[in-house]
């Protein structure tokens, strides 16, 4: 028997093999047998009931603890409104880091949408001079900001006279005299929206819109001014126009609630200020 014959028996034998310990237990599904002895196959503990009861039947087996559960705290609910008015007091403006010369910032005005319901007074609050109030909450999510103002009013009459007389270069007037009294202080009224949540957030500026001139809306006679250039006025001349009626007290609309607020006012030269906070009466028992 020549080497060729030997090789090809070999091969032949290595392939009868592969086909028996490899190829036959995998299209039967059994393990392939690989002449080595088969690792012990854990035992498998069964898993103990999750009764308690069931466990402490078990021979040295204690009844596990249940983990207590966190319980989630129920919210206390917000008490609705008593329809009771609240009051609003005033605070130091360093309170919320407002400088007394902190010029105030521009506002827009939302005033558009007409709301034809009866009002019912929230909180209100008054004062004469410039002051900060405290934050108050506004839980409604539209309300009205109801505000008066009252001037100081001091009657000015002014009369002007004036002299002709002789100058170096011919006849002219040379020189006028003036008669009574002057004031240069007009009244001035800023109520500034913060947002007390936000302090960057001016919600607005409220002015009231035409100015404070109370001699206007009752038609009282201005300043009187007479010389010989100029034609007396009389008080007859002045009636009280019907466009210019007593517009107080101007209202704001807020559609936009539901937050906290405070209010910054800059009043010169009044007697008094008021401000109210009004909601629709449908609200009442409901916020």
């Amino acid at each position: 028997m020549d080497k060729k014959d030997v090789m090809y028996g070999v091969l032949a034998l290595v392939i009868i093999l592969i086909i028996a310990l490899v190829i036959k237990p995998l299209a039967t599904g059994q393990p392939v047998n690989i002449g080595l002895p088969a690792s012990a196959t854990p035992a498998i503990t069964p898993a103990l009931p999750l009764n308690p009861s069931a466990n402490a039947n078990i021979s040295g087996v204690s009844a596990p603890t249940q983990p207590s559960r966190l319980l989630t705290p129920t919210p206390t609910p917000a008490p609705t409104w008593d329809a009771k008015v609240q009051t609003v007091g005033f605070v130091n403006p360093s309170t919320y880091g407002i400088s007394t010369n902190q010029t105030f910032a521009n506002g827009t005005r939302i005033d558009s949408i007409p709301q034809n319901v009866s009002m019912t007074t929230f909180a209100s609050f008054s004062g004469q001079k410039s002051g900060t109030t405290q934050i108050i909450n506004i839980p409604f999510p539209y309300w009205e900001l109801w505000y008066t103002v009252d001037p100081i009013v001091e009657k000015t009459i002014a009369k002007v006279v004036v002299t002709p007389a002789k100058g170096e270069y011919g006849a002219g007037i040379s020189s006028s005299d003036i008669e009574g009294s002057y004031t240069s202080v007009r009244p001035q009224f800023t109520l500034q929206v913060m947002d007390a949540d936000d302090p960057n957030n001016i919600v607005r500026v409220i002015t009231p819109p035409g100015g404070i001139d109370l001699d206007l809306w009752l038609g009282t006679e201005p300043t009187t001014v007479s010389s010989p250039f100029l034609k007396p006025q009389k008080a007859t001349d002045y009636k009280p126009d019907p466009q210019y009626s007593d517009p107080r007290p101007w209202k704001e609309k807020f559609y936009a609630g539901q937050r906290n607020y405070y209010f910054v006012i800059n009043a010169q030269a009044l007697k008094s200020y008021k401000i109210d906070i009004r909601i629709p009466s449908k609200y009442v028992g409901q916020f």
